[in-house]
Formats: C-alpha cells, structure tokens, sequence
C-alpha cells in the first residue's frame, strides 16, 4: 500500500473512542502479558473503536525501550486487526522514539502516536525538528500528541501548522490541552480535515462538536462500553444520547484524576478483578481515602463485579 494510501485509510479508520489501555504488572512489577491481551480483548468486545499502547495511561517512562517493543507486538498479536492501531512512541530522547516509531511501522500499526517530548522543554524550533524528522523517517502515519500539562511545554498551533504542511504523514493530534481556544485554533489552521482527538475527559464531547475524530481517554479502561458508546452515539447522529452520556461520565472522569494518571484507574481495575493494581516505582497506588472514594464511585456506575465488598 503506498504512503497516501496509508494515510487516508488512517484518516477514516481512527475514529471514534481509541482506548489508551494501561500497561499490567505482576506483583514483582514484571510485565503481565497476559492479562495485558484479556484488557485488549474486553476493550474491543465492549465496542472501544481503537487501541492505543505506551502513552501516559501505559506509563511509558517506567518501561524500556525492549518492554515497549514487546507491549507493542504483543497488542497488535491480540488485536489481529479486529480494530485499528496506533501504539504510542514518543520518548524524551529523539534516537528513542525514532526507534519506536520504525518498530511500530514494521509491526503493522495503523498510526504512531509521538508525545511532546517531555522534561527538556524544546523550544518551538525543536519540536518542529524533531517532528519532521521522526515523520520523515517512516511512511507511517503520525498523531502528535501535545500534553502541556505533562510535557512543561505547548506546541503551538503556529508549530503544528507548519508541521502538517511539510508532513503529509502528519494526520491529526491527540490535544490534552484545556485551552479550548487553543484546540478551536488547531482545526481552523491546519484544516477541517485534521483528524483531532480529544485527551482531556470533559473535553470528549465537545471536539466533537467542532469537528473532532474522537477520543484516546483514560476513562475507557474503566468503561470502555461507555465512552465507546458516547462516541457511536454521535457518529450515528443521535447527540442527544451523546451529550447524555457525556455528563453521565463526569463523576468517573473527575475521579479517576484526583490522582496522576494511571493510578486511579489502575486502582479502580484492580477493584474490578481486571488486574493486580500494580504500578512501577516511582508511581503508587492513590491513598486509602481517595481508594475508598473511587470504590464509592464504582459502585454508582455498576461496574464492581459481584460479591466485591464495598467499603
């Protein structure tokens, strides 16, 4: 398939709600392979209409470069092209996330997601350096993915702009900015046709209404029928539903970032029988009280297995 028809298939595949599933570990901190597949199996059963691996939610940082191989392959084993692909493959350090970025390509995933770089803080002509030069490594296509919040620097529309007329690779970004001017102006400047995901939960619902592709959310590894099923409810054209479910979602939204991402939702799994709640140091479990109140939470929206004891 050649390079425009890469991109154009990515442009009508990644839509909808592409889950970010977090990665598991065993009690030793070990990759859990296995249970990694049956999140990715119950995320495409519960209609999520994408996977992505290795961003914030996959706690990359904690992961080496080989583990974030793996974690990728093994996805897209799971997947076995049930849902469209795009693995996270940014890295603070260029050489890294070029490796990354190729391994995705030569895996076969639909599209790599490429973080900011975070903690160096490039300057604008940085990032566009280091965009360009990742996009023009590969055929495949790329997400920006522009977290201020975690990265200590924006990418600005100017950058991005500039960025998608010299990339044709370049399809969309996933914006975790709560500058809602900021992501209006994205649209308006690298065109309509820029696919724009949404990474802020209260945010989801509102991309779409300006011409959003749709969500790559943290909340999804909780309830992924139900973020899902917002973004399908509007795709099929019924935003009553969509808009219902956008504040039905809220109350989960708000609480599963009371803490750094993953922690609550990696908590709330473990809640759930879905995984050992387990996290790599230097990251940890939320404290008993915010654990109590994200248990409380669960049990609002019915997603406790039954017989789990509510505190």
């Amino acid at each position: 398939m050649s390079k425009q028809s890469k991109i154009q298939e990515a442009r009508e595949k990644l839509r909808g709600s592409i889950a970010p599933v977090i990665t598991p570990f065993k009690e030793d901190e070990s990759l859990d392979l296995e249970t990694f597949k049956s999140l990715i199996n119950w995320q495409i059963e519960s209609g999520s209409h994408g996977i992505s691996v290795t961003g914030t939610s996959g706690e990359p940082s904690s992961l080496t470069v080989e583990e974030r191989e793996t974690v990728m392959e093994t996805a897209i084993k799971a997947i076995d092209g049930r849902v469209p692909f795009a693995p996270g493959t940014g890295s603070v350090n260029h050489a890294e996330t070029l490796r990354l970025t190729k391994a995705a390509q030569e895996m076969g995933a639909d599209a790599a997601m490429v973080i900011v770089p975070y903690y160096n803080r490039p300057n604008q002509s940085g990032l566009y350096k280091h965009f360009k030069t990742v996009a023009d490594s590969v055929d495949i296509p790329i997400i920006i993915y522009n977290i201020p919040g975690r990265t200590g620097v924006n990418m600005e529309v100017g950058t991005m702009k500039r960025l998608v007329e010299d990339c044709s690779n370049i399809i969309g970004v996933k914006e975790a900015n709560k500058d809602f001017e900021h992501v209006n102006r994205v649209m308006l400047e690298c065109g309509r046709d820029f696919q724009l995901y949404s990474g802020i939960e209260l945010l989801c619902y509102p991309m779409l209404t300006i011409g959003g592709a749709g969500s790559i959310s943290a909340t999804s590894n909780v309830a992924p029928a139900e973020v899902a099923e917002m973004h399908t409810a509007w795709m099929e054209g019924d935003t009553e539903r969509a808009l219902d479910l956008h504040y039905k979602l809220m109350n989960l939204n708000d609480i599963l970032f009371k803490d750094t991402n993953p922690a609550p939702a990696k908590a709330a799994l473990g809640m759930m029988g879905k995984i050992a709640p387990v996290l790599r140091k230097p990251m940890d479990l939320p404290s008993q009280a915010l654990q109590d109140e994200i248990r409380e939470v669960l049990k609002q929206y019915n997603i406790l297995p039954e017989g789990v004891a509510v505190k």
